[in-house]
């Protein structure tokens, strides 16, 4: 069946190159070019690749959010000026 039907990428395909190591949908895109046209298949990719293990995050340290790092600064803008 076609996942993308802007550049005829089939299920197949995209669980070959999941199998290759491509993990989320860009990387999909990097290998095939599947979702970088319209982009109605993207939700499609998504879930072909599920949420299962993928080597290349497994490798990825983790982000620890602190509250150094989760501070948020406010910066006033000028007031526009009436035209």
């Amino acid at each position: 069946m076609y996942v993308c039907s802007c550049f005829g990428i089939t299920e197949k395909q995209v669980r070959e190159h999941a199998d290759t190591g491509a993990c989320t949908p860009r990387q999909i895109a990097g290998a095939c070019k599947a979702g970088t046209d319209c982009g109605s298949c993207v939700r499609k990719i998504q879930a072909l690749l599920g949420r299962g293990s993928c080597p290349r995050r497994e490798n990825l340290e983790p982000v620890v959010l602190t509250p150094a790092t989760a501070e948020v600064s406010v910066v006033e803008l000028p007031a526009a000026e009436a035209a």
